[in-house]
């Protein structure tokens, strides 16, 4: 009896020990995978510059200016060669490139030639309903932060609800320009002094509102005794003073350009020339608070939009005048971010993504002075949606030892395909509810795949389809069919020079019937309309894009236009105050540029032939 009581106990001792065994190995195990796990989430840098041509990059043809920093990416990484945007204006881009979906679909649209959100008070703006992918990436547990533009709108019913704030759209942090770069944001020198103007008119109208209220309580407690006439006096003098004060500033910088961190006004107006500083200021300072991954960092560049507000320490840097010397500080600010992911440690777990919203603004001068960008050989640019200038934007993909470094892609690709191969790398999943027009790139840049899963591309000018691209699966041939181009003026222009953007629908646009042909890999630049007697497969052509037009108008659900007029009409109820309305003039960003340390020359960077800011303090 003992002795088999002894073996029942070595037995279960033995059992205990095999299952605190098993159960270690089990959480072991288990860890290794979660940890596993979170190791195959990259970190993610989305890059997007603002009116920028795809013919003023080094690593795309231009050798007259110095883009090493984002020539580096295309070095270091992938190049896509027919990367185009869902449309040539800003806000309907970047809403097609916010949802993968194009921007007739999310009402991103007008019915007329004004398809832009116009003002920051306006009620016009991205629908919340609509999936971003930032959303998608905070599923998984990303830190999700935008630096810089947003254009998507802001408020909805009053000032300060802030109901379209990027926050409803997924992101975590926000410091940048609600609204976009106008010519009224440029460098104003009467600035400080209406700082200043607007801090004593408000102590002073303080001052007479506490005098009102306290003759009024004396009145009422017959503590004093002063006629109604004056504490009346002393309110309309209230009102007077603040109607004048709103009268005298009707300009726009006043109520559209002004910055935000989170969801307070830290400049109104801003100070233009110093907002790209403080914004890579603030973008550094997301990667260094979130290091430990994952993350998804949007920089949204206020470059190269017009005016150019640029710094005094690129003036005089480049031979294309204030365009080249605001495209060469950007390319700099692109430098600063690269490198901050270097010191950090990020650089092989970090996928980052290099791209503009549309083609550059031909029409964009000052004088006989050219302001706006370069599209290289392609036709029209910025609001131009149907011809490759306005739409051909540069697309390149850096992430160490995950992409293959130089490989050049020649496949359509799009804008809208970031939010599904950023679902791909987060290990989250599109929306199921709705059409996603984008498709997941990582099984193309990684060479998994040598075609593009996109066989037609459909080129929207606000509502109105101008043309359709079209790459068959077993050729060689891009075809592009237009059905309405704009009327470029003066004649033989490339561009609208007369109407500063070209416009949608109208007079000012002819229509094809039957459309015209391009062959885009023998007529980059579409100068020469292919005919039946040029091309033998002109008719199936067009009857092919013909149908593609009917089965993609079938799959498009009828929403309400957020770009229409009564929604893109300026309301006094919701411009956007840092004080209280209408002195709303502020500045707590004073100084904040310091510290950024800018180039006094250009040498060689470490390891390459390229020139390299370097800087020279700090």
């Amino acid at each position: 009896m003992d002795n088999t009581t002894d073996r029942q106990q070595v037995d279960n001792t033995t059992d205990r020990r095999c299952l605190v065994s098993l159960s270690s190995m089990w959480f072991l195990l288990s860890m290794g995978q979660s940890q596993r796990a979170e190791d195959d989430k990259p970190n993610i840098v989305l890059i997007l510059a603002d009116d920028f041509g795809i013919g003023d990059l080094g690593c795309y043809g231009n050798d007259t200016i110095r883009t090493p920093n984002i020539d580096s990416l295309a070095r270091e990484g992938v190049q896509l060669t027919q990367h185009i945007a869902a449309e040539s204006m800003c806000t309907p881009s970047r809403s097609a490139l916010l949802t993968g979906r194009y921007p007739i679909r999310t009402g991103m649209v007008s019915n007329g030639n004004i398809h832009v959100i116009q003002h920051l008070g306006v009620p016009a703006a991205l629908p919340n309903n609509e999936t971003t992918f930032a959303e998608v990436v905070k599923s998984q547990g990303y830190s999700t932060g935008i630096i810089g533009k947003w254009h998507l709108g802001l408020n909805c019913l009053f000032r300060g609800d802030h109901c379209h704030h990027p926050y409803n759209h997924g992101f975590d942090y926000f410091y940048g320009m609600p609204y976009t770069l106008i010519e009224p944001c440029g460098v104003d020198h009467s600035r400080d002094t209406e700082l200043a103007i607007t801090h004593n008119v408000w102590l002073i109208v303080q001052l007479i509102m506490v005098a009102a209220l306290t003759l009024t309580v004396g009145k009422l407690t017959h503590m004093i005794c002063v006629p109604w006439s004056l504490i009346l006096f002393m309110v309309l003098l209230i009102f007077l003073l603040g109607y004048s004060w709103f009268s005298s500033f009707t300009d726009s910088r006043y109520w559209d350009c002004l910055l935000m961190r989170e969801h307070e006004i830290t400049e109104q107006p801003m100070k233009a020339e110093r907002a790209g500083s403080i914004m890579v200021k603030e973008a550094i300072s997301f990667l260094e608070r979130h290091r430990e991954g994952p993350f998804l960092l949007f920089y949204s560049f206020l470059h190269v939009h017009v005016p150019l507000p640029t710094t005094k320490d690129f003036i005089g840097t480049s031979k294309h005048g204030l365009y080249g010397i605001y495209l060469e500080e950007m390319d700099f600010f692109v430098g600063k971010l690269l490198a901050a992911i270097d010191d950090l440690g990020l650089r092989n777990h970090t996928l980052v993504y290099f791209t503009s919203d549309h083609g550059g603004q031909l029409e964009a001068s000052l004088g006989h002075v050219q302001l706006g960008g370069w599209n290289g050989i392609f036709k029209g640019g910025k609001g131009v949606s149907g011809f490759e200038g306005g739409i051909r934007v540069p697309g390149l993909f850096q992430w160490p030892g995950k992409l293959p470094a130089g490989k050049v892609i020649d496949e359509p690709t799009s804008l809208m395909d970031i939010l599904p191969t950023v679902a791909a790398l987060s290990g989250g999943i599109v929306p199921q509810d709705r059409v996603i027009d984008g498709r997941n790139l990582l099984p193309l840049l990684q060479g998994e795949v040598q075609r593009s899963e996109h066989e037609f591309l459909f080129h929207y000018c606000s509502k109105f389809l101008q043309a359709v691209r079209w790459s068959p699966k077993d050729s060689a041939a891009v075809w592009k069919v237009h059905y309405v181009t704009p009327v470029f003026n003066p004649p033989g222009a490339h561009a609208c020079y007369e109407t500063t953007y070209c416009q949608c629908v109208g007079e000012n646009v002819t229509y094809h019937d039957p459309p015209l042909l391009f062959d885009l890999s023998r007529d980059p630049s579409e100068s020469t309309p292919l005919t039946n007697d040029t091309e033998p497969f002109h008719d199936l052509v067009i009857r092919t894009v013909a149908n593609a037009v009917l089965e993609h108008k079938k799959s498009i659900t009828p929403v309400a236009f957020q770009l229409r007029k009564e929604m893109n009409q300026e309301f006094v109820s919701l411009m956007s105050c840092c004080g209280v309305f209408p002195f709303c003039l502020c500045d707590k960003e004073e100084g904040q540029e310091g510290n950024i340390c800018f180039p006094s020359s250009f040498v060689n960077r470490k390891g390459s032939g390229e020139k390299y800011p370097h800087k020279v303090n700090g």
